[in-house]
């Protein structure tokens, strides 16, 4: 392994202030923000630009950061993933993904889940990584099971968009239950 953060299609990378017309047109569709976190009021072209520019100018790593998900044969941006509500004590994280509508569907979201996840188990020595899915999102479910995220519980009519209550899945993985399925990183 010569760069843990390239896969088969995709590599992580840092944010760069001209990425910021990407995270504008993630922001742009309510259903897809609204899947993955809640809707805030518009913001402004100067305001993402602001935004990704400070993303960009932060130190690498640390216990809450934000990658970019890019396609190898391109270049081009697919989305993100996040780590955030890092627990160093007890080795737990949480982690987030966005992908554009036109990258959906090709592999790229569970590939960046699996390169964070060696980073954060193999590097880190976090033990666990925890996502919170709403219910009502089939997809993601279905990426992160896949992955072999196991269900701990659920959080009945725990956020309230759209009119309405909703519950939140928790899913969490252990290193153990993770490196059962991949080959933990060589050193050469």
């Amino acid at each position: 392994m010569s760069d843990m953060w390239s896969g088969e299609t995709i590599r992580l990378r840092g944010v760069e202030p001209e990425d910021w017309e990407d995270f504008r047109d993630l922001a742009q569709n309510t259903v897809d923000v609204r899947n993955a976190d809640l809707v805030e009021p518009p913001r402004s072209d100067e305001g993402f630009r602001t935004w990704t520019a400070e993303r960009a100018g932060r130190e690498p790593g640390g216990e809450v950061f934000r990658l970019v998900i890019e396609v190898l044969a391109d270049g081009a941006f697919a989305g993100s993933v996040t780590v955030g509500e890092t627990d160093m004590r007890a080795g737990r994280f949480k982690v987030g993904i966005e992908i554009s509508r036109d990258q959906r569907r090709k592999g790229y979201a569970a590939e960046a889940v699996e390169l964070l996840l060696t980073y954060m188990f193999a590097e880190q020595r976090y033990h666990k990584c925890e996502v919170e899915i709403h219910a009502f999102n089939d997809g993601s479910l279905a990426l992160f099971r896949k992955l072999g995220f196991v269900e701990e519980g659920r959080l009945r009519e725990h956020e309230f968009f759209a009119g309405t209550h909703h519950d939140l899945v928790l899913l969490g993985i252990t290193a153990p239950e993770y490196w059962a399925k991949h080959q933990p990183p060589q050193v050469s």
